[in-house]
């Protein structure tokens, strides 16, 4: 286990590794026999260098999500994350709603996860996302900040046009 610090990913590292070592994945339904389709970029988006995820998220064969996911420690280990108070991303979009999903090493089913929701707007703005505000999915164990494993942003739960970009992600 790891303390962290504050950057996850500032978008110094060449594409897909993050700054904190470990590797951007894009993850779609079609795990789990769903048909959502998505994309993973780096691109300049509105005049800021950023990560972008764009895609279609599809209800059809029991699916409906689209995400792009990294591990807080390269290791694949956990970070403990209780000197900080939440997640702030920068983050532009299709002024759709989408989630943070945090896993932790209690997390040991795909579905599970614990969320909060955010509006990705036009316009590039810093949302603050405090760990008071997860609620767990489909898991009856607290959210334990001292065992944080990985993060997702996610498009999920309504077939839509996916597209949003995150210029950085850290915690404060």
């Amino acid at each position: 286990m790891t303390s962290p610090d504050t950057v996850i990913d500032d978008l110094s590292a060449p594409h897909p590794r993050a700054a904190n070592g470990a590797v951007w994945e894009l993850v779609s339904d079609r795990v789990m026999g769903g048909v959502s389709r998505g994309v993973m970029t780096r691109e300049v988006v509105r005049d800021r260098p950023a990560l972008r995820m764009q895609g279609e998220v599809s209800l059809e064969n029991n699916g409906g999500f689209i995400q792009i996911a990294l591990d807080l420690d390269p290791r694949g280990g956990t970070v403990d994350a209780r000197a900080w108070a939440g997640i702030e991303m920068d983050v532009t979009g299709n002024d759709e709603d989408y989630n943070l999903h945090l896993r932790t090493r209690d997390v040991t089913r795909p579905w599970q996860s614990y969320r909060a929701s955010f509006r990705a707007t036009p316009d590039w703005h810093r949302i603050r996302l405090p760990f008071t505000d997860f609620t767990a999915h489909r898991i009856e164990t607290a959210l334990d900040l001292s065992q944080l494993r990985r993060i997702g942003i996610v498009a999920i739960g309504r077939a839509f046009d996916a597209d949003i970009a995150i210029a950085g992600i850290r915690f404060f």
